[in-house]
């Protein structure tokens, strides 16, 4: 295991292979996969954008859900630059991805197509808000998450 520090570029790439299993994963029929991925997508993608934002969280804010969701609520989507419309994306899924992966029904084929698409416009969404400056995955020197 590594110590590399998360940056807002780490967490992105991190996103954008999480969006991309998640599609893979419905397109092989696993929803409940393909629902898990879907929404680390768009956990990865929200603690880039608290990271890149410099809001003022925690350094491990990415250790509980429910304190990060509250955390990208708080500082990016009550007052900031985050819709409430994409805010409610990140809650949506994390509801979707605890039926999935706790359970005992998988989640519906429709459900999961949805969350697999509202992470790729949410992390593209992230991505054209806070990663103005994306280089090597590693942005200017900020403190990680």
């Amino acid at each position: 295991m590594s110590n590399r520090q998360l940056t807002p570029g780490i967490l992105m790439a991190k996103a954008d292979t999480a969006c991309s299993s998640a599609r893979a994963l419905l397109n092989l029929g696993d929803v409940d996969g393909a629902t898990n991925r879907a929404y680390y997508a768009m956990f990865d993608a929200a603690r880039a954008a608290l990271l890149a934002s410099g809001a003022p969280v925690e350094s491990n804010i990415g250790r509980t859900h429910s304190g990060l969701i509250g955390a990208f609520s708080n500082f990016l989507v009550k007052n900031g630059p985050v819709s409430k419309e994409v805010g409610r994306l990140l809650n949506r899924a994390h509801e979707i991805r605890l039926v999935a992966d706790y359970k005992g029904d998988s989640v519906k084929l429709a459900d999961a197509r949805e969350i697999v698409e509202q992470a790729e416009i949410f992390v593209t969404t992230i991505r054209a808000n806070f990663m103005l400056e994306e280089s090597d995955n590693n942005d200017s020197g900020m403190t990680p998450l």
